[in-house]
């Protein structure tokens, strides 16, 4: 009996070692990768992996650490940086959290896009049709579709932009601050 359960346990280290493995592999090293190899993304720290580590459909991006010195268009560009390393692969959602805990969902045709777009689209077109494309978790709107004079237009995109941000970690880390 001991030796069954030896062997069980043996067996199931060896399966969450190759879950873990995968994860890192396929998406976290990546993520690693950018981090390290643009100074500007000092002070970030993000996680990378595969819903639940076992859905390869749904991938969570996962911010752990942002310092004082990380402006929300820093974060910014690690995303798109990050999208642009996935863009080969298809996802049906990506996960948008902050210390493991979701804020927002993108679509993977929306990642996806950011990633195919990341070397030629304009980053302040990106920057400012972001939050339209954001999904709460209930599966809702985050932000609407502004509509009338450009000028008009990009102030509230650009402030919508900032909410965004401030949903998804700047009001956690300002009340871990406290």
């Amino acid at each position: 009996m001991a030796r069954r359960i030896a062997i069980f346990i043996g067996s199931l280290t060896l399966i969450i070692a190759a879950v873990f493995a995968i994860n890192y592999m396929l998406v976290q090293r990546s993520l690693s990768t950018l981090l390290d190899s643009d100074t500007r993304n000092k002070g970030i720290t993000a996680l990378a992996y595969y819903d639940y580590l076992l859905n390869p459909r749904s991938l969570v991006f996962d911010l752990q650490v942002v310092s004082s010195t990380n402006s929300p268009a820093d974060i910014f560009r690690v995303l798109l940086q990050f999208a642009a390393s996935q863009k080969d692969r298809d996802y049906e959602t990506v996960k948008l959290s902050f210390k493991g805990q979701t804020k927002f969902l993108l679509k993977g045709s929306y990642f996806k896009t950011l990633g195919v777009e990341f070397e030629t689209q304009n980053p302040l077109y990106t920057m400012r049709t972001l939050p339209e494309n954001v999904i709460k978790p209930d599966g809702t709107a985050a932000f609407g579709t502004w509509t009338g004079g450009w000028l008009g237009v990009f102030g509230k995109q650009m402030e919508d932009f900032i909410e965004f941000h401030k949903q998804w970690y700047i009001n956690d880390l300002t009340k871990a601050g406290s």
